[in-house]
């Protein structure tokens, strides 16, 4: 079953908390807190891996979840941080998010990608032993890990993509100048997923080829095959156009043409700007005359056209030949950047919840959005941090502090952040 898109819900592990500790040993007098922290939460990996081609183990198994790092113990003892739960996809996945469509990454390389950090582990009691507050009785919980749900969207990483209406001989094409064995029959939508195959000219000299099933008339909006599949054309640094040139099916081979250009050209614009060769198939079905028409046809429109009969491989070297030599001179396959998360607007977060509460003269500041909002703001930055302060007086935070009666310079804990507090 070839399935190329799928949705998920994803959670990294949340941290551990710190631990509430002091050291008790025999002849040693107030000996202290030694309350170790927690550990961190495991992320949420992806990793591309070439034995996977579909997205169909995404379609019976659509919730994952790190685990959770270990909490502190005495004599300073952190807890154990969590593994990373490693999900591995077909190479050329996309990740987006759910929710904003925003692209998360494109798993095309061999690098692994972080798509969802791990809470950080709590402090133990051990960090807040000051002068005037000897024995802390609290410690801090770990901050929960990152959630999100995901779209996965699989497009194939090819460098040629073979275009054109259903039994005009794709799939024998690619059948007899790669290794690749697609179901070959005399009708329509022999092929019901993408074929890829790996044409070798020499040594040094090979590319991948993509036979793109389904495309007929409105399969920009759905029709056939071609919303499904087209997709995976969007990578394709070149584009092969087959044509029927004897018309067998009792079509025109010129409004073939047309049609299957002006989908593309729906479906993407930019398609209708990539490079494209036009191979006219089964030659052998009709006279010179005809040929020897679409080719003026085709040439007066700017494309080089290369008639074929790929059953038997005739004049089919001409055709990979001029597709190496182009191949040479483009760039390489398109990779996509992903895209940062935008802010919310300061207003946003006004009248969200928070609870302010005061353990040895800390004041802890507790919200379900706050961890999200904190990991946004890159404190590095004065416009962001200038962002920040903004939406804690926005959102009620500055008041809620002021009313549990923190002072200037009382200390201020968010979760994994934590500063004096300025007026």
């Amino acid at each position: 079953m070839f399935i190329d898109s799928a949705k998920i819900k994803i959670k990294a592990g949340d941290g551990g908390n710190g631990a509430v500790s002091f050291r008790r040993e025999k002849y040693v007098a107030a000996g202290g807190p030694d309350g170790g922290d927690g550990g961190r939460g495991g992320n949420i990996v992806f990793q591309v891996d070439d034995n996977l081609s579909t997205l169909v183990d995404f379609r019976y198994k659509r919730k994952y979840t790190a685990a959770r790092g270990g909490d502190g113990g005495g004599k300073r003892c952190s807890g154990k941080s969590a593994e990373d739960l490693v999900i591995r996809v077909p190479r050329g996945t996309l990740l987006r998010d759910a929710e904003t469509g925003r692209l998360v990454a494109d798993l095309s390389g061999d690098e692994p990608q972080i798509v969802a950090r791990g809470g950080r582990g709590g402090w133990g009691n051990s960090h807040f032993a000051t002068p005037t507050r000897q024995v802390p009785n609290f410690a801090k919980p770990g901050t929960p890990g990152e959630e999100m749900e995901l779209t996965l969207e699989l497009k194939l990483l090819a460098d040629v993509g073979l275009v054109g209406f259903p039994n005009v001989g794709k799939s024998t094409l690619i059948s007899v100048v790669s290794e690749a064995k697609p179901n070959i029959a005399n009708y329509h939508f022999t092929t019901l997923t993408p074929v890829l195959g790996v044409v070798r000219l020499g040594e040094g000299r090979s590319f991948v080829m993509a036979d793109i099933p389904g495309l007929i008339e409105g399969a920009s909006d759905g029709a056939g095959l071609g919303h499904q599949f087209l997709r995976h054309v969007d990578r394709c640094r070149l584009l092969v156009h087959v044509v029927d040139v004897s018309g067998s099916e009792g079509r025109d081979p010129k409004e073939d043409f047309r049609i299957i250009n002006e989908e593309l050209k729906k479906f993407d614009p930019d398609l209708a700007e990539r490079p494209m060769l036009v191979a006219g198939n089964k030659c052998d079905l009709t006279d010179d005359e005809t040929v020897a028409e679409f080719r003026r046809f085709v040439e007066e429109q700017g494309y080089e056209f290369f008639p074929i009969m790929a059953a038997i491989a005739y004049d089919v070297q001409p055709l990979l030949n001029r597709i190496s030599e182009l191949l040479s001179k483009l760039p390489p396959i398109r990779r996509y950047e992903p895209e940062a998360p935008v802010l919310p607007a300061e207003d946003a977060f006004a009248g969200s919840r928070v609870t302010v509460t005061e353990r040895g003269g800390v004041y802890f500041v507790e919200g379900d959005w706050l961890p999200q909002f904190i990991r946004s703001v890159n404190f590095d930055d004065y416009e962001s941090l200038q962002y920040f302060q903004r939406v804690l007086i926005s959102s009620g935070v500055i008041d809620a502090l002021r009313e549990a009666g923190v002072q200037e310079g009382d200390t201020v804990s968010m979760y994994d952040l934590e500063f004096d507090f300025m007026e």
